[in-house]
């Protein structure tokens, strides 16, 4: 599978550009063509995709005429862009600076499925382009690299001057599974692997490559930590999800959603690395507590702040202990959990500690926000904020609710986690 790229002079890689800011009009020279005057009709809008920043303080949503960026915190529409030539089947954002990267969908025959636009957003120009020879599943930003996975392959591209860094052969990928790492001090990619129930981890800093068999079955969807050492894993059964160590592959932890199988829809860390949510086809977001170590409990808080949280890893998978502990909720369990290694693994299951029922009509991506709150953005252009109790645990108390986007969406549609 061949790529070709184009760039602009002037190429500068994001940690060198300046905050998220909108110009007053998207120019005429710009490659997505002549913007709408004012603002288009919701009804007539469709909603193609929803996708965090690295750290979810906002969300990006692709729309059938363009796309809009939302703050979390408070909630908020920063802006959009409302074009005439069609929309963008995947926005991805970089933190909260001015890069995005771009592919079209919907009706936008200007920007097929098979090219990536790397937009500068204060500059009002295109800085990079990626065209393939089939549609493009995935994009995701790093402050070192730029990802894009396709059905079978993910490239692996350089910032600063777009050169291919890593070709990678995975499995059938049509959900274009991918998580990159976000931490400054680690750049850790997990991918399907090439075997089904398999996934493939890229330690780049440390060029080293860990293959962990997660599943029987296919992976259906996958999360890593902000620092990239830990990864929660479903299947398509959908009951189970497991967490690894991504330095040796140990797995550390399983918990379980339900008995049903379900279609797994978004996974989601705590940064913490003390929670875990999924949110599923059965409309119930489920959160989970972690008993992972972090590093630097025992160090003081100052050199906790300048190392950020990473998990408190041993040189071999016989350390498991170390980094497992009890957290401040424990999740549900069998009364008959006593009996474990005698009757079926059912009964010793971890159930999850927290829950809250939403509307099975459409998708949701979940990730956690300040505190003791978790987040839901809908594909119906629904926003939700809930809190829940880290001690007693139960059902979630709804904080807030926004709907962002009046529109009658009928699934499937395309949705995308850090």
């Amino acid at each position: 599978m061949s790529s070709q790229v184009s760039t602009s002079r002037g190429l500068h890689p994001p940690g060198k550009l300046g905050a998220f800011e909108s110009p007053h009009n998207w120019p005429l020279s710009a490659p997505t063509s002549q913007p709408e005057a004012g603002r288009s009709d919701d009804q007539d809008v469709r909603l193609l995709s929803v996708s965090w920043n690295q750290d979810c303080g906002c969300f990006a949503a692709g729309t059938s005429n363009g796309f809009r960026i939302f703050n979390c915190d408070p909630f908020k529409e920063t802006f959009r862009r409302d074009l005439k030539s069609g929309g963008f089947g995947i926005v991805e954002m970089l933190f909260r600076c001015n890069i995005l990267a771009l592919v079209g969908g919907g009706s936008n025959v200007q920007y097929p499925p098979n090219k990536v636009m790397i937009w500068d957003d204060h500059q009002s120009r295109c800085i990079g382009e990626f065209a393939f020879r089939s549609d493009v599943r995935a994009v995701k930003l790093g402050k070192d690299y730029i990802v894009i996975v396709l059905e079978r392959k993910i490239y692996v591209y350089n910032f600063t001057d777009l050169k291919l860094l890593h070709q990678i052969d995975t499995l059938s990928n049509p959900k274009g599974l991918c998580c990159l790492s976000h931490h400054s001090n680690t750049s850790v990619l997990a991918c399907p692997g090439v075997h089904q129930g398999h996934v493939r981890v890229e330690h780049f800093g440390l060029k080293m490559t860990k293959m962990i068999t997660a599943h029987d079955s296919h992976i259906s969807c996958m999360a890593l930590t902000m620092d990239g050492l830990l990864l929660a894993t479903a299947s398509m059964k959908g009951t189970l999800i497991r967490i690894f160590n991504t330095m040796d592959g140990t797995r550390l932890q399983e918990v379980r959603r339900g008995l049903d199988k379900a279609e797994i829809y978004s996974i989601a860390l705590s940064p913490n690395v003390q929670w875990l949510a999924v949110s599923s086809d059965k409309g119930t977001v489920h959160i989970f507590s972690l008993r992972v170590r972090v590093a630097g409990e025992d160090a003081s808080n100052e050199q906790r702040t300048l190392e950020g949280p990473r998990m408190d890893h041993q040189n071999s998978a016989s350390s498991i202990d170390p980094l497992v502990q009890t957290n401040v909720g424990s999740n549900a369990s069998s009364s008959l959990s006593f009996m474990r290694g005698i009757l079926p693994k059912y009964f010793s299951s971890e159930w999850s500690f927290a829950q809250f029922h939403l509307p099975e009509v459409t998708r949701y991506i979940v990730a956690f926000g300040a505190q003791n709150t978790v987040m839901m953005v809908g594909l119906d252009g629904s926003f939700y904020r809930c809190s829940f109790d880290q001690v007693n645990g139960g059902q979630m108390f709804q904080k807030e609710y926004f709907r962002f986007l009046k529109t009658d969406n009928r699934p499937p549609f395309r949705t995308s986690a850090t």
